[in-house]
C-alpha cells in the first residue's frame, strides 16, 4: 500500500538531545515517534524536504554518507557533537532527479550537503538508530507556492516505492513574536490550515494553500514563508487524498499553536 506523506513541525534547534528542552517538547516527541507505528513498516528510505535548505533550483543531496549541518546558534557545546549516521542513498538522489526533469522542474544535485537540523532533529527521534536512509531535497528559492505543489506532484510516484516523504518546518515560524504575544496569531492561522487541509474539500486545498498569504494572521504566522512551504510539497505529493492532525499543542515555543499534518491513509499492518 502507498505510504502517506507528512508535513512536520519540527521544533526548535536541537531540542531532543537537551533533557530540559526535550520535556518540553513531549508532545511534539509522542507525535514523531508515533509515525513509524502508522505507518506499519520501515519505508525504504526517508526523503526529507527540510525549511533549513534553500537553492536556487530544486537540489537532492547525493552523498552516500552525509554529514551534519549544525545551522542554529546559541546552544550547548555537545549539540554541536551530535552525529545522526544515516546512510545517504545515491540511487534514490538519481531517481529524484529524473522525476523532477521529467516534470520540467528546474533541478540540480549537490554531493557534499549535510543532514540540517530540520531533517536530523525529527528523524533521529522517529529513527533513533539512524537505520533508514535519507536523502534531503531543498526548496527553491522565491518559495512560490505553485512550483512546490508541483513538485510534490512529481515526487509522488516514490510512494508506491515506500518512501517516505516528510515536509519538515513548522506551522507558525515568527521568532520574533513567540510565548504568549504570539499565542494569538498562530491559533488564527493555525485555525486556517485546519479548515483548509483537514476539514475543508479536497478538491480546493491546492487552490487554498496557494493563497495562503490572504489567510488570517498569515505575515503574522509566517513574515518568511521557509517554515510553511513543506507543507505545499506534502499536499502535493498527496493532492486528491485526505489529510488528518497528528500533532496539536498550544504551549509550544511558550503559548504557540503548532500542528502536523498526515495526507493519505495509513498502510494496513503488515501490509
Amino acid at each position: 500500500m502507498t505510504l502517506p506523506v507528512y508535513f512536520i513541525s519540527h521544533g526548535g534547534g536541537p531540542w531532543p538531545y537537551m533533557p530540559e528542552a526535550a520535556r518540553a517538547n513531549a508532545a511534539l516527541a509522542a507525535s514523531l515517534r508515533d509515525i513509524p507505528r502508522q505507518l506499519g513498516r520501515r519505508p525504504s528510505a526517508i526523503l526529507m524536504v527540510s525549511a533549513h535548505w534553500e537553492a536556487p533550483q530544486f537540489t537532492v543531496s547525493t552523498a552516500a554518507a552525509p554529514g551534519m549541518l549544525y545551522d542554529y546558534y546559541g546552544f550547548p557545546a555537545h549539540t554541536y557533537q551530535v552525529r545522526y549516521p544515516a546512510p545517504g542513498s545515491p540511487e534514490l538522489a538519481r531517481r529524484v532527479l529524473a522525476h523532477l526533469r521529467d516534470a520540467g522542474l528546474p533541478a540540480g544535485h549537490d554531493d557534499e550537503r549535510g543532514f540540517d537540523h530540520g531533517a536530523f532533529v525529527p528523524a533521529y527521534v522517529m529513527y533513533p538508530d539512524a537505520d533508514v536512509p535519507m536523502v534531503q531535497l531543498s526548496l527553491r528559492s522565491g518559495y512560490d507556492p505553485q512550483e512546490h505543489l508541483a513538485l510534490g506532484r512529481a515526487l509522488a510516484p516514490l510512494r508506491n516505492d515506500d518512501v517516505l516523504i516528510l515536509g519538515s518546518g513548522l506551522s507558525y515560524h515568527n521568532l520574533r513574536v513567540m510565548g504568549p504575544a504570539g499565542a494569538l496569531p498562530s491559533a488564527r492561522f493555525d485555525e486556517w490550515l485546519q479548515q483548509v487541509v483537514v476539514d475543508g474539500p479536497v478538491e480546493e486545498r491546492a487552490a487554498q494553500l496557494r493563497q495562503w498569504a490572504a489567510a488570517p494572521a498569515a505575515r503574522q504566522a509566517h513574515p518568511r514563508e521557509d517554515h510553511l512551504i513543506p507543507l505545499m510539497v506534502a499536499a502535493g505529493a498527496a493532492e486528491s487524498e485526505s489529510a488528518v492532525c497528528v500533532y496539536h499543542e498550544t504551549t509550544a515555543f511558550g503559548g504557540i499553536t503548532a500542528s502536523s499534518f498526515r495526507f493519505g491513509a495509513t498502510p494496513a499492518p503488515g501490509g
